[in-house]
């Protein structure tokens, strides 16, 4: 009469059934106010009022029924019983559920009125695991519900072998599972969870994937090659998922069944490219790693370059190579190979290494680089001068004898003088210049003069003017 939503009154009716045992009528007055969920997939547990009901079910479960205790089942309990095991649930799960009928009540209620989430975390609180994955599976539900419902509360209680297990016992292939297991390693990589994330890539047999969380696992967090002298046993692991990837992928080329895998593939070539990148990696480190124990290395500031970076990284790998070692020569050869295989800018990176040679006021050690990079045999012409030129910006802090001696170890006369007049030298300058064929001599000798001029070299200019 008063318009008012009698749902309320029918749900305080149907508890009141259930609170007394009368499951049967408890049924009937909850169909009149519960209803099914528009999205079964949806990321809870249904309504409010479905959650009452299996929340007060599952308080007040009786205990499991054997032989002796059939006499005190009331026959209310015993027709109902009887009505939910005709209900044909896809599956049962084996032990307590499938004998209580409270149990069997809530699955009544969570299969008509429940998400699948609702579902799924029900068979979880009562160890019905398979179940759980089964019903996932039928419904082909979302990957968020597996993560929520069933890969969360596993390792959070330690059960993530026994998930591993039954995944597998279900599909050995894992095929079925595998939009639900690359969700799971996104999960754990958000959340950091690098540990459990690998172990579950090495159930996964996802050999590649596994070997790039090894080089997670190297590098992270390292102040110092010392530290990563420490950690070389991941280099080994990165080493055995690739080499155990190339024999699978050999193993089964002839078969359609590895394009349809969801484990990350990659090329034989690339796959043997980076194991040459590990074997490598392990020589710059023990390398680095012996030179900061003997002590000829200054700690880095983070981060420590390794060869799983980018290209810059990796040049900076190779300039800390050269410039580490006893003298240039120790650590070049490493140096030219990690510049070789990355078809790195090489001579970038000795220029590099030549202006911190000038900072640390070593200038044999220059002329010493440039004899290496000469005897490397793929050195280009004007690569050594190039070098010096990139270095003599810096030559106000060079002392005038070393200076004379660098430029005097270039090759070209072109390139001297151009260092001559990067440095303010102009009577050196004028002398190189004046050696030239007479056309040329015209023009750089006039470039000189001008130089003078502006500079107000009035020895020098006077000079230029008499030669021209």
């Amino acid at each position: 009469k008063s318009g008012l939503d009698p749902g309320g009154a029918w749900h305080a009716w149907g508890m009141a059934c259930l609170k007394a045992g009368n499951l049967s009528s408890a049924r009937e007055k909850f169909n009149r106010c519960l209803k099914p969920p528009m999205d079964l997939n949806q990321l809870n547990h249904g309504s409010r009022l479905v959650q009452d009901v299996i929340q007060y079910l599952e308080s007040t479960v009786k205990p499991v029924l054997i032989a002796d205790d059939d006499y005190f089942a009331t026959l209310r309990e015993l027709e109902a019983t009887l009505r939910t095991r005709s209900l044909s649930l896809e599956m049962m799960c084996e032990g307590k559920l499938q004998h209580n009928s409270y149990y069997q009540e809530c699955l009544f209620y969570l299969h008509s009125y429940g998400t699948n989430l609702a579902i799924i975390s029900f068979y979880m609180r009562h160890d019905c695991m398979r179940e759980a994955l089964l019903h996932l599976l039928n419904k082909e539900s979302p990957s968020e519900v597996f993560i929520e419902g069933i890969f969360i509360p596993s390792y959070k209680s330690g059960k993530l072998h026994m998930l591993e297990n039954l995944l597998e016992t279900i599909d050995p292939g894992l095929e079925s599972w595998g939009v639900y297991l690359i969700a799971a390693c996104k999960y754990l990589q958000r959340k950091n969870y690098y540990h459990i994330l690998y172990e579950l890539q090495q159930f996964m047999k996802d050999h590649v994937r596994a070997a790039m969380t090894c080089i997670r696992f190297f590098t992270h967090g390292a102040k110092s090659y010392t530290e990563l002298g420490g950690k070389q046993t991941w280099l080994l692991k990165i080493k055995d998922h690739l080499k155990v990837y190339l024999q699978e992928v050999s193993r089964s080329s002839g078969r359609k069944n590895m394009a349809l895998t969801f484990r990350k593939k990659m090329s034989a070539t690339d796959v043997s490219r980076h194991i040459n990148t590990v074997d490598l990696q392990m020589e710059v480190t023990k390398f680095l790693h012996q030179c900061e124990s003997s002590g000829t290395s200054p700690m880095t500031a983070s981060p420590l370059p390794t060869l799983f970076g980018n290209n810059n990284m990796k040049m900076d790998v190779a300039c800390k190579v050269i410039l580490e070692g006893k003298n240039i020569e120790e650590g070049f050869g490493i140096a030219f190979r990690v510049l070789q295989d990355f078809q790195l800018e090489a001579t970038e990176v000795y220029s590099k290494v030549a202006k911190q040679l000038v900072k640390q006021q070593k200038y044999s050690e220059i002329r010493q680089l440039l004899k290496c990079v000469n005897e490397s045999g793929v050195a280009a012409k004007n690569d050594g001068d190039n070098i010096i030129l990139n270095c003599l910006n810096e030559f106000k802090n060079i002392p005038a004898e070393d200076l004379d001696n660098l430029i005097q170890d270039m090759d070209s006369d072109e390139n001297k003088i151009q260092a001559y007049m990067m440095c303010h030298k102009l009577r050196s300058a004028y002398l190189v210049s004046v050696r030239q064929e007479k056309a040329r001599a015209v023009q750089l000798v006039q470039h000189v003069w001008q130089l003078a001029e502006s500079s107000g070299d009035d020895v020098v200019r006077a000079i230029c003017a008499q030669w021209l």
